[in-house]
């Protein structure tokens, strides 16, 4: 195997590492927590362990849309996504190491949501629930699962790598 498509390759254990942890835990909240039902509880109710189904994507939304649509569009949309990310991914020799990474993650995580809306009737399993001290007029933030987190964090590492890396590119006297 050529030594470039090696490396574009390797990042993908990351993604593979993400979509088997993410289906593990929900798998585990599944069998021992009761649906709609705290867990456990953390740190003064900082954070807790519950076993919520999210029918929607982000916050919930659309999960209003009748069952068989939001299979569809739910699953069909983000798998559309995930391959034009995936096709760029191996088009572009310009990511760097850890650009490749971060973008693994981000594929990881669609990957492991999509498998509950196609698998899982009632929808996403979420369970990492966090007090968020009424910021944004919030008492607690959405629950969020592994991919999700996955997905968040290697979002802003990415784009927090592509910004950096569009400030070494420009020249000394310009100013970004």
């Amino acid at each position: 195997m050529e030594k470039s498509l090696k490396e574009k390759l390797i990042p993908f254990s990351l993604a593979l590492a993400v979509i088997l942890a993410d289906q593990i835990t929900k798998a585990l909240i599944v069998k021992f927590i009761p649906p709609y039902t705290v867990g456990w509880s953390f740190a003064d109710d900082l954070l807790r362990i519950i076993h919520v189904a999210n029918k929607g994507v982000a916050f919930s939304l659309g999960s209003s849309l009748s069952q068989t649509l939001r299979r569809i569009f739910f699953s069909l949309a983000p798998l559309i996504v995930i391959g034009i990310v995936v096709a760029v991914y191996f088009r572009n020799s310009e990511f760097n190491f850890f650009q490749r990474w971060c973008i693994c993650g981000i594929v990881g995580g669609g990957i492991g949501n999509i498998i509950d809306r196609i698998f899982r009737a009632n929808g996403v399993v979420d369970f990492i629930d966090v007090k968020f001290f009424g910021i944004f007029g919030l008492d607690r933030w959405p629950t969020f699962n592994v991919a999700d987190a996955s997905i968040v964090v290697c979002g802003i590492l990415l784009i927090i790598s592509f910004l950096v890396t569009v400030k070494k590119a420009a020249p000394q006297g310009e100013k970004q």
